[in-house]
């Protein structure tokens, strides 16, 4: 792989967007080019992004073609149809499996060799289409996976007993939906399982918080059409991992290839460690015989689409 600290972002909608300006604020990578079939927007957005560079940090911006994706270190994929309200994220796959296989055929054809960062919903089966459209190992194709999800449980769990978020330790496993599930067993508040914190935390008020954290999407989507903010600074924490060679450990959509939680052949949100080379390890969270029920249950809905609509993938 190149070390230009290059992305390319191909999708400029709410969460392409939002991806964009969070790299540019933040200082992360050195180059940065927008593609979308929208070319007026990204050479909009690429202006735009142009003119906070005074306030910030040196980098190039631009509105990208294809070609530009030969030397990328990362392809960022956020585009895609967005979720209507009252549609679950699993009712996505038709369309958006047409507009990813354009996608991943074109930036093939560049001789693209670099990282698969995939936000497009639902992810977890659009990272593991890339993986299997791309012929990449699987250590370089990597979905936003539970990321979000995790920060939603850290800071709805931080505001209701009124602790830091950054306090609060845990994930959302399995799916970046709706049999997605919160790793009760290994909540921790400054190193304090939740017990501790809320004596009388029934499994009745866990179930509502899990519905709550799940639900959190189809409440902004309602209000505000989509949700951009939280899986656009995921996706930039992610990157940042990827381009300083962090090791950081980061709740992902990783390739289960049967050697963790004894799952194999399908993308899942798990912890994982992230550094220059991707996925280097998943970090496996020791799971009760509840949560491994729950996980498998999330694994086996998902693999259920695949057999169901990627005929072409096992080809």
């Amino acid at each position: 792989m190149s070390n230009n600290q290059k992305v390319i972002l191909i999708g400029d909608g709410a969460v392409g967007s939002a991806y964009a300006f969070a790299l540019v604020n933040q200082g992360i990578g050195h180059e940065l080019g927008i593609l979308d079939v929208d070319k007026n927007r990204t050479e909009g957005d690429a202006l735009d992004l142009r003119h906070a560079l005074p306030f910030l940090s040196p980098k190039k911006v631009y509105s990208a073609e294809y070609s530009d994706c030969a030397d990328a270190d990362i392809i960022c994929i956020t585009a895609g149809t967005a979720q209507k309200p009252g549609e679950t994220r699993l009712d996505l796959v038709t369309r958006n499996l047409k507009i990813l296989k354009s996608i991943i055929d074109s930036v093939m054809a560049t001789g693209f060799d670099g990282i698969f960062l995939l936000a497009a919903n639902p992810v977890d089966i659009l990272t593991y289409a890339t993986y299997k459209w791309s012929g990449f190992p699987a250590e370089r194709v990597i979905g936003s996976g539970t990321s979000l999800d995790t920060a939603r449980l850290r800071q709805t769990l931080a505001e209701k007993i009124n602790i830091e978020a950054g306090s609060v330790h845990g994930y959302v496993l399995g799916e970046h939906g709706d049999t997605g599930f919160i790793a009760w067993s290994n909540i921790r508040i400054g190193n304090l399982p939740i017990e501790k914190w809320i004596p009388d935390f029934t499994d009745q008020a866990k179930e509502d918080f899990r519905v709550a954290v799940r639900d959190a999407a189809y409440s902004i989507i309602e209000k505000k059409g989509s949700t951009s903010y939280g899986v656009a600074s995921a996706l930039a924490r992610i990157t940042r991992a990827i381009f300083r060679n962090e090791n950081a450990v980061l709740p992902v959509s990783a390739y289960m290839d049967g050697s963790h939680y004894g799952i194999e052949d399908v993308y899942l949100g798990t912890p994982a460690v992230i550094g220059r080379e991707g996925i280097n390890t998943i970090a496996e969270v020791p799971l009760n015989e509840k949560e491994k029920a729950e996980l498998t249950h999330s694994a086996n809905t998902l693999k259920k689409i695949i057999a169901d609509s990627f005929t072409p993938l096992n080809k």
